[in-house]
């Protein structure tokens, strides 16, 4: 029998994308109180990577994240740091990507939300199940969820704990792309690729301002004159050729 791994959080960076990966199979990739607080140095260390443009977060095998290690929940840290670890996801400064297979439930679907976008495979199961713990849902995390896919929906699934699949969490803006499995990879691999040839500092701009940062335009603006984007992108199209962005984080 093939031995079983510790639960953890790995990474590789290839092509200017870091892929995040969620590694506890044995208990559907559910999160540790080791790899709640390990997620936020390390997006840290990504996010002042200049080879890292935009960032994966995947599940390891078959499936996303089943939440919370069910173990950890009597452990009062438990919430707290798997709000710090939402935060710091909701926060990283480049573009962030879900991709979700199986199972995305309770803290897994904290995680999915709390990125800029979502992939799903046909057949992901998501859910949001404090309801069935007798667990209060964090004030973040009901504010972001609900940004995401409007009151209604929120209520339902924070109040009925049921799980839904891709065709209604497509519909109501919990995931933005849903693909057969075997597609999945291929369209990934290709949407990042358009994301990293991108303007980081477009990007890193409109999240501040989507996430209501509205304090912010002298900033980005003082950034885009200094950056040099704005004229390789116009000498870009004018060449037709693809542009060469260089303003990092």
């Amino acid at each position: 029998m093939a031995p079983v791994s510790a639960p953890r959080l790995t990474h590789s960076v290839t092509g200017g994308v870091a892929t995040v990966v969620i590694d506890h199979p044995a208990k559907r990739n559910a999160m540790t109180d080791g790899m709640w607080a390990a997620l936020p140095p390390l997006l840290d260390g990504l996010a002042t990577d200049p080879a890292v443009r935009a960032v994966v977060l995947t599940g390891a095998g078959g499936t996303f994240c089943a939440g919370a290690d069910i173990s950890t929940l009597g452990n009062g840290a438990a919430q707290g740091l798997a709000v710090a670890a939402e935060e710091a996801l909701a926060a990283f400064p480049k573009p962030t990507l879900a991709v979700v297979r199986g199972y995305c439930v309770g803290g897994g679907s904290q995680l999915a939300a709390a990125c800029d976008l979502r992939f799903a495979a046909e057949g992901a199961l998501f859910g949001v199940t404090p309801a069935k713990l007798g667990i209060v849902y964090p004030a973040s995390s009901t504010r972001r969820l609900t940004a995401l896919v409007g009151p209604a929906t929120a209520k339902y699934l924070l109040f009925s704990g049921e799980l839904i699949g891709t065709e209604r969490a497509l519909r109501t803006g919990l995931v933005d792309e849903v693909w057969d499995g075997a597609d999945l990879d291929k369209r990934v691999a290709e949407f990042t690729r358009v994301l990293v040839g991108r303007s980081l500092l477009t990007q890193a701009a409109a999240k501040e301002f989507a996430a209501g940062r509205t304090d912010r335009d002298a900033h980005w603006a003082a950034q885009a004159r200094g950056s040099g984007d704005t004229a390789e992108g116009v000498a870009a199209f004018l060449e037709r050729r693809a542009p060469r962005f260089e303003w990092t984080v």
